[in-house]
């Protein structure tokens, strides 16, 4: 029984005098130490996998306005809408005949564009079908020439195509508005610049990168790397920034202001990069490789924070990056599309008022004694498969003779006639405006 007094909560005092606390930093390491346990204890990244393609995942498309839809196409021609809080395809499309090689969806979400090696551009709509309807394209483009990727304006209803060039088109017009091409080669992928949304990037098989600018027709620059690029993607907070994977297993972001060198080279990744695509906050972005494993790189760090793989993930083709941050898709060869926590530990559902505080606070004391040997060596272990690890020790190998190579070539030239190249320029063969 509780009268109803009003009970005057007598506030205690605390003495924040260090000296009075000689413990606590021995106590907080200890602290930051179990939590750093914990976290590993609890890094289960995967959630599940959508199965149903018949053939290998070839590209994905994320829908502009709902989280839990993505979309899919395969090998073999064929689209699946997926919906990821059922976990199960919603519907089947058969779209081409031949590989789908690229897919976007319209910025308005109603509809979405496919390519295929038919050299054919389709647009469908995102709802199904009425009942007794037949399933078919809204529009259907027939081009002169195989279409490698396809990517949808920001804003306008304009969608550019790339393949022996990079076409934009409109979407009433069947013929391109203005095709963009620098030099003679097969473009692998294009990319619109979400923030200024009238530029484009692609990447050609004679390993340039072309920036194009969409209101002047024409192409801005292009640089030159040692090796072909697979594809690019912008950051969707710094306009002027977008990341390239390569087929020399790194990843470089660039600065299109300043091609001359990239702002960083990262490097984890035992085989070609075949995919990149960023978080929404763009401060991280996710990568797919040829090893059969995705790794999540901070924008400003060369080495990866985390690499997932599982036993049958083969080689990973296409790779997105969930619109609420949370989640990672990667559709791999042996058909199947994984879904990935992007933060490994993260406890999922709703928290309590206590465990969202005791989770804040632990991720704190985890800030606070990161650089602590024994905390930093159980935070970056990760367990990797035999094949990545003996790759790795390789690749370390041939760095240093490369290196030591190097060095007696320096002691015994003439002095300065072997220059110091820096890591960031080594890769860069030219830069043409």
């Amino acid at each position: 029984w509780v009268s109803n007094v009003n009970v005057t909560l007598i506030a205690v005092p605390r003495n924040y005098d260090p000296a009075l606390h000689p413990f606590e930093v021995p106590r907080e390491y200890t602290r930051a130490l179990n939590a750093t346990k914990l976290e590993r204890v609890f890094a289960k990244p995967f959630l599940t996998s959508l199965d149903g393609h018949r053939d290998g995942v070839n590209c994905m498309a994320k829908h502009p306005k709902s989280l839990s839809t993505v979309l899919s196409g395969a090998c073999d021609g064929e689209v699946k809408i997926w919906n990821l809080t059922r976990r199960e395809c919603v519907r089947t499309i058969q779209a081409h005949e031949g590989f789908v090689r690229g897919m976007c969806a319209r910025f308005c979400g109603t509809s979405f564009f496919t390519v295929g090696d038919d050299k054919t551009v389709k647009q469908w709509k995102m709802e199904s079908p009425e009942y007794g309807e037949e399933e078919e394209p809204v529009h259907t483009i027939l081009g002169k020439t195989v279409y490698t990727g396809i990517d949808h304006h920001w804003k306008e209803p304009v969608f550019a195509t790339c393949g022996h060039q990079v076409d934009i088109w409109d979407e009433q017009r069947t013929s391109p508005m203005c095709s963009l091409t620098w030099g003679f080669d097969s473009i692998s992928s294009v990319k619109f610049n979400p923030i200024e949304t009238y530029l484009l990037g692609s990447c050609a098989s004679d390993r340039n990168i072309v920036l194009y600018d969409m209101r002047k027709s024409t192409p801005l620059k292009k640089v030159i790397l040692n090796m072909r690029t697979n594809t690019l993607c912008w950051n969707p907070m710094e306009a002027f920034v977008f990341t390239a994977a390569n087929e020399d297993y790194n990843l470089y972001t660039f600065d299109m202001r300043f091609l001359e060198s990239p702002v960083m080279v990262h490097m984890d990744h035992v085989s070609a990069v075949l995919d990149v695509d960023y978080s929404p906050t763009g401060k991280e972005f996710v990568s797919a490789s040829f090893d059969k494993s995705i790794r999540i790189f901070p924008v400003d760090k060369g080495h990866s924070r985390e690499v997932y793989h599982t036993k049958r993930m083969q080689h990973v083709i296409t790779v997105k990056w969930t619109s609420d941050n949370k989640y990672i898709l990667c559709g791999s060869d042996e058909m199947n599309i994984r879904l990935w926590k992007a933060n490994a530990s993260e406890k999922l559902g709703v928290l309590a008022p206590r465990e969202k505080a005791a989770m804040n606070y632990n991720q704190k004391l985890k800030e606070k004694f990161q650089y602590h040997p024994k905390i930093r060596r159980i935070a970056q272990h990760r367990h990797l498969p035999k094949s990545i690890f003996c790759q790795i020790k390789e690749q370390r190998i041939m760095r240093e003779a490369r290196r030591r190579k190097e060095l007696n070539r320096r002691k015994h030239s003439k002095p300065g006639s072997v220059p110091f190249v820096s890591e960031r320029k080594k890769h860069i063969v030219a830069v043409v405006k």
